[in-house]
């Protein structure tokens, strides 16, 4: 090591010789050196006064369940990419919420021996207190039993009637209580349950059991919309993440369109919201449950949260893509409304490679596990293990194991290090680095470190932007967190301190300050809470926690911790788990 350090000494001595102080620095090396800025800070006001709000939305969920993991991953996913946005400085609105009509909550309610709307009030609750537990920043929370919710879906059911979107007709066909759908006769399939071994007709897609259904109700002339919704398929290329299935979804409006069933006779479905002029039907399920998010930007009066439509991304599962891209697109071109600017459809969660069910017994309870693990870890590990175009699989080892690599040895460990020594101090090398900056090449292992930093910004950003996909991003800041672990085991400081070669200490330290500094700033949408002790503890700022600050030389002012480091690993800002499995 100490042949490292004498190589690394000499050249940042002979640097450091060559400096401009003053915190002066020429242009040609500014630009050499210094990333873009992301704002201009002369426009800001008038940015915001013009700019829409971000609108980002989770699906509501039915409560004729409690949560499971799935359900807080689509919330975390919203959230993450809510708080990015509130990040770069701009006004950003998160909803989530409860689906509380149709014919699963009116048969649970049955089995309960409750009214549905008590079964609701405490099932929606629960989803509520997911929401607070796990750090989400929602806005919003909707219910569709809302009587604000029911005069939008009131509203929309009328201009459609209006505008010869909606007949009444004999409706025959395959429907899934459990999916809340009809299926044609080419989605359906007979099977044996593999515990009664009876035979029975289900979905294709989804394996759930369908029923033989024959009424009288009203349809929506989804065919009608065929050649608009392919057109747009083709002009927005981009429109749904992951790329995959939005190939499903062209290949389904091209072979099996049809026009969509979107009442039920109230004689079989009480539990819903009445058909605006012919109260003995109900109106379908979906239907009222995807209006919700108009609903919330203020539908038909646009009054609150006013210009937030249309949302910028719908966080879907991917079971329910199908609801979100062709049925919301097709109602919202009736309307003359316009669509949403993206569509994000993740993947399902597994446990041992296989699907989660009540009946295996391998359903997570995500408040168990957020409070065995923590808030923090169980985001991370979530975030980073989970998937958009394949599912993942769940875990305790996994957890576990995630959070001592990533958090524990990775983050946690490059903060002690650099934080808890007494042969140096964080501040003395701020303030030393910053007082000038070089003019000329760094070494080359500097220089490599350098072009990391200046560079995860933009790899952050294409990945939360472009690509929809908080997963590679936070795998990007957490390899350059790793990068500079082994920077610092290279530079060896504490080698450095010990022979009073003070330049070499600075810079190495500066160095892997600058890259806590930055990645705890790009945490914090991901793990919140943790991100911001994690800049407490290396004493920035709170108005220079933004991303406008997350670029090297950007902040002068930090380096003396906010609140004590203390000593020992259970002082640590990922101390040991006290479960291991």
């Amino acid at each position: 090591m100490r042949s490292h350090l004498g190589v690394v000494g000499r050249q940042l001595s002979t640097l450091r010789a060559k400096t401009v102080r003053n915190g002066w620095i020429c242009q040609s090396c500014r630009t050499s050196y210094g990333r873009r800025k992301l704002f201009s800070t002369t426009s800001t006001a008038l940015q915001k006064a013009v700019e829409k709000p971000y609108y980002v939305t989770t699906p509501i969920f039915y409560v004729n369940a409690s949560p499971h993991v799935g359900h807080l991953y689509s919330m975390l996913i919203a959230d993450v990419l809510k708080r990015w946005q509130v990040l770069k400085g701009r006004h950003a609105i998160l909803s989530t919420g409860t689906d509380e009509h149709g014919m699963k909550v009116q048969r649970a309610a049955e089995l309960q021996d409750v009214h549905p709307k008590a079964l609701c009030d405490a099932n929606s609750e629960t989803f509520r207190d997911l929401a607070k537990k796990a750090n989400i920043s929602n806005d919003v929370f909707i219910r569709t039993t809302d009587p604000k919710h029911r005069e939008a879906v009131e509203h929309v059911w009328l201009r459609l009637r209006e505008s010869g979107y909606i007949y009444e007709t004999k409706h025959e066909g395959w429907y899934c209580v459990s999916d809340e759908t009809f299926y044609p006769e080419t989605m359906v399939e007979k099977r044996v349950s593999p515990h009664t071994g009876k035979p029975f007709m289900a979905s294709i897609e989804t394996g759930n059991a369908v029923e033989w259904t024959e009424e009288r109700n009203y349809h929506f002339r989804l065919t009608a919309f065929r050649d608009r919704l392919l057109k747009f398929y083709a002009d927005n290329p981009n429109w749904i993440m992951p790329s995959n299935r939005f190939a499903e979804v062209i290949s389904w409006v091209e072979n099996n369109l049809e026009d969509l069933s979107i009442s039920r006779p109230a004689s079989r479905l009480e539990w819903g919201i009445p058909v605006p002029d012919g109260p003995d039907q109900t109106i379908y399920v979906w239907i009222d449950a995807l209006i919700n998010y108009i609903t919330v930007a203020g539908y038909p009066q646009w009054s609150d949260h006013e210009k937030a439509w249309p949302a910028d991304v719908h966080v879907v599962g991917k079971d329910i893509i199908r609801f979100h891209s062709v049925y919301w697109p097709a109602l919202l071109m009736a309307l003359d409304l316009p669509l949403p600017k993206r569509i994000l459809s993740h993947g399902h969660w597994l446990m041992s490679n296989q699907k989660m069910s009540k009946s295996t017994g391998n359903v997570v309870n995500p408040f168990f596990a957020l409070d065995r693990f923590g808030v923090d870890p169980i985001r991370y590990f979530l975030i980073f293990n989970g998937a958009m175009a394949q599912d993942a699989d769940y875990d305790n080892a996994f957890i576990v194991d995630r959070y001592k690599k990533g958090l524990q040895a990775g983050l946690g460990n490059l903060l002690n290090r650099i934080t808890r020594p007494k042969n140096w101090n964080v501040r003395d090398a701020v303030v030393s680095m910053c007082d000038g900056q070089p003019v000329h090449l760094l070494p080359p292992l500097f220089e490599s470190h350098r072009r990391r930093l200046t560079s995860i910004v933009g790899k952050v950003e294409a990945h939360m932007e472009e690509e929809l996909n908080p997963s590679t991003a936070l795998k990007k800041i957490m390899i350059v967190v790793y990068a500079t672990n082994k920077f610092l085991t290279y530079t060896a400081p504490w080698d450095a301190a010990a022979v009073g070669d003070k330049a070499a200490v600075d810079w190495a330290i500066y160095y892997a300050a600058e890259t806590l500094r930055i990645a705890g700033i790009l945490l914090q949408p991901f793990i919140p809470e943790k991100a911001g002790q994690a800049l407490d503890r290396l004493g920035v700022s709170q108005d220079k926690r933004t991303l406008q600050y997350a670029e090297m030389y950007a902040d002068d002012s930090y380096g003396t911790p906010m609140v004590p480091l203390g000593e020992g690993s259970r002082n640590s800002l990922f101390p040991p788990m006290p479960v291991q499995d």
